[in-house]
């Protein structure tokens, strides 16, 4: 008797064949399910996405300013006051680099759209040192990527237990904490979020994917598939992404965020996987300058995992910040030229 999966053993020889073929099915089903897998009946957006191979992640916002990866909302908005942002330059350096799409922080820990949202002044209208707070980040960005014929990515982050003295932002006395949302969202965070992630998905155009962070937090977490389900009534051919989802009945792709697993998927991938990361070491995301080579993963490293991916069916996210001037630029630039160099003379054809 061969063990198969979970105990199960294989069918006795006087079993009929039929019967037996019957058993083996039930049994891979089994083994898929507890597995949290999904037939390969996949979408035609599923399957392009598998084609993508690499991106760049944008972390920029309140916290580039900062200097915490996680702004918990209170910052002092005055901060933002990038003097050269240009979103058509990160847009050429991903596609220098051989990146096909991009993917733009709109939301983070902070709780601060980057654009002026109907539902809140918790938003770009708060950094009166851009633009006299009369900017729209997100839809310089997406101009800037279809100019481009990159791929466009918007990445929110759910609520969840973000500030405190850990952190180096816990709120100041008498102030409630935000979970990473604006005031407004207090008592409806699931209201709040669809009718933000609505403006999204219906005053940009087409949205190529949407990068959800945190979706699966203790405050709606159960309400994730009423809210997927929502956004894909909005834009059926936008990709839903669940940062860390290990399963297509929670996302469109699974993901895995590196610097946190340390790990990749699986040799014989054959499921839509996105595999995140960050230029900088120390599991930095927001911008920090370069001090020491060890402030950088070197090329060889970055490229080495990235054809580890490809390999595996699997797109490769690599953050690359913008300064405080709201440029890549600096040693930041100079790697990921050199990273697009070394990858782009070994790449096979798409």
């Amino acid at each position: 008797m061969i063990p198969l999966a979970d105990g199960v053993q294989s069918p006795p020889r006087n079993v009929p064949a039929l019967w037996a073929a019957l058993l083996l099915t039930l049994v891979a089903a089994m083994a898929n399910g507890a597995q949290g897998t999904v037939p390969a009946d996949l979408s035609a957006e599923q399957r392009d996405f598998m084609r993508w191979r690499f991106g760049l992640f944008v972390h920029f916002n309140l916290g580039t300013f900062a200097d915490n990866d996680w702004a918990g909302g209170y910052e002092d908005p005055a901060l933002f006051h990038p003097t050269k942002l240009d979103c058509g330059q990160w847009a050429d350096v991903a596609k220098e680099a051989g990146m096909t799409y991009v993917v733009l922080t709109v939301k983070h820990t902070e709780g601060i759209a980057l654009y002026d949202s109907a539902g809140t002044t918790h938003d770009i209208t708060k950094f009166r040192n851009y633009r006299n707070g009369q900017g729209d980040i997100v839809r310089e960005f997406v101009a800037a990527c279809r100019a481009r014929g990159l791929k466009i990515g918007l990445y929110y982050c759910f609520p969840g237990d973000y500030s405190d003295e850990a952190h180096h932002n816990a709120p100041p006395p008498g102030r409630p904490n935000l979970h990473g949302l604006p005031p407004e969202a207090a008592g409806d965070y699931t209201g709040f979020m669809k009718r933000q992630l609505t403006e999204l998905l219906t005053n940009y155009g087409p949205v190529d994917l949407l990068w959800i962070d945190q979706y699966d937090n203790k405050y709606t977490g159960a309400q994730w598939p009423e809210i997927r389900a929502y956004l894909k009534s909005l834009q059926p051919h936008c990709l839903v992404l669940g940062n860390n989802a290990h399963s297509l009945r929670e996302s469109d792709v699974l993901g895995i965020e590196f610097p946190w697993k340390a790990t990749l998927p699986s040799d014989g991938n054959d499921l839509p996987t996105e595999v995140c990361d960050t230029l900088q070491t120390g599991a930095r995301w927001f911008w920090r300058e370069v001090t020491q080579p060890a402030d950088l993963q070197t090329a060889d490293v970055v490229v080495a995992r990235l054809r580890a991916c490809n390999a595996r069916h699997t797109n490769y996210l690599l953050d690359v910040p913008p300064d405080r001037d709201g440029l890549i630029s600096g040693a930041h630039l100079a790697r990921l030229r050199e990273i697009g160099a070394l990858w782009r003379s070994t790449a096979p054809s798409p």
